[in-house]
């Protein structure tokens, strides 16, 4: 049995609270929260359970690993003294709040052989595993385009921006249906209520492979909103995470550009020309509409699959889904568009240079083991 401490009583540390309670494979034996108040009155009716207010008491109890769940400047050093100490480490999104002390987490981890891994929940939803596969099963063709909505009202954050708090569930799902990361970014962002934060952010991501992504985040939206949808050569899907059991809507539609040649109108060929002698102007398009497939999306909750997984990887010793290098991928990712937003939306680079000072990030990690990963 693994032995959990749980750090934070805040909004995440009560759901990871209630689900390292029902849990079979691991057991919460201690909770720690700088607030008396807030733990005593989170902890009421679990008195078996070690409640402290010192984060270094709970490392020296009887704990094999720790999860995190509290503002995001505090996660890297919590971390940090948590692996020193030997213990395994999730930590709820974002992971840090720069790439550096990303890069320093993964290094600390792989040398005490340690399980480090990030609160990525949405890799964990079910709805997100089929849309995995059916890109990687061909049944939308290529990938052309990507939008996603995450809108809610509130929870307005003092200590970090729409973009740190919204978009790292987007840029994890990206990163799981794309895999690849994108070489360049910008975003544009709005100060509604707090002049020193964005509390709404328009991000747009391009991919190497020419898939384009746009995401819009917002704080002060009347309804709640989480909607993505993907656009591909053959087929259409919509993910709203909000549709519980038909959660995945699959569009037999597509778009298909027709060319005139010198014997007349012929349909493009796979390379982009036409199948007539030699390419000619694109002249119309032909419109596919097809049929509305709702796949059944069985019922299983991601934190709960989230936390299983994280027990699962600290006995077997593998490499998680969300571990330290997703978990950097997005850092870098915000990074660049936070230098994007504060340039008043000027796309942002993500290849290094070899004048510009950064480390190709496989190059940061490679001291990590090749693992073979379980999506």
């Amino acid at each position: 049995m693994v032995n959990i401490g749980l750090v934070g009583c805040g909004y995440w540390g009560k759901k990871y609270l209630r689900v390292l309670g029902d849990l079979s494979e691991g057991r919460l034996t201690a909770v720690c929260d700088a607030d008396p108040v807030l733990l005593e009155k989170t902890l009421a009716g679990k008195p078996r359970l070690l409640a402290t207010t010192s984060y270094d008491d709970l490392l020296s109890s009887n704990i094999d690993a720790v999860v995190i769940a509290t503002p995001a400047v505090t996660h890297f050093p919590l971390a940090r003294k948590a692996l020193e100490q030997g213990k395994h480490v999730l930590v709820e999104k974002p992971f840090t709040v720069t790439s550096k002390e990303s890069v320093e987490l993964i290094r600390l981890a792989a040398e005490q052989q340690l399980t480090l891994m990030v609160g990525a929940t949405f890799l964990y939803s079910q709805p997100v595993r089929m849309l995995k596969q059916l890109i990687t099963a061909g049944d939308l063709g290529q990938v052309l385009y990507v939008h996603s909505s995450r809108l809610n009202f509130g929870l307005l954050r003092p200590d970090v921006d729409v973009l740190w708090d919204l978009a790292p569930h987007d840029l994890s799902i990206l990163l799981y249906l794309l895999d690849s990361e994108p070489v360049a970014v910008g975003t544009r962002g709005v100060s509604c209520v707090n002049p020193r934060i964005s509390e709404v952010a328009y991000a747009d991501l391009l991919f190497g492979n020419d898939v384009y992504a746009h995401l819009h985040l917002s704080w002060l939206e009347p309804q709640k909103v989480r909607r993505l949808t993907v656009v591909g050569s053959e087929r259409m899907v919509i993910y709203d995470d909000l549709a519980g059991n038909e959660a995945i809507r699959l569009y037999d539609r597509r778009v298909s550009p027709v060319y005139e040649n010198g014997n007349g109108n012929g349909h493009a060929s796979s390379n982009g020309r036409s199948n007539g002698n030699g390419a000619a102007p694109m002249q119309q398009f032909n419109y596919h509409l097809g049929d509305v497939r709702l796949p059944y999306v069985k019922d299983a909750e991601p934190l709960h699959e989230e936390v299983s997984h994280f027990v699962c990887s600290i006995r077997n010793g593998a490499r998680p889904l969300s571990d330290g290098l997703h978990g950097l991928q997005v850092v870098r990712i915000l990074e660049a568009l936070t230098r994007s937003l504060e340039q008043g939306g000027a796309m942002e680079c993500l290849t290094p240079t070899k004048d510009d000072g950064r480390e190709p990030l496989m190059v940061s990690v490679n001291i990590l083991p090749e693992v073979a990963i379980e999506h």
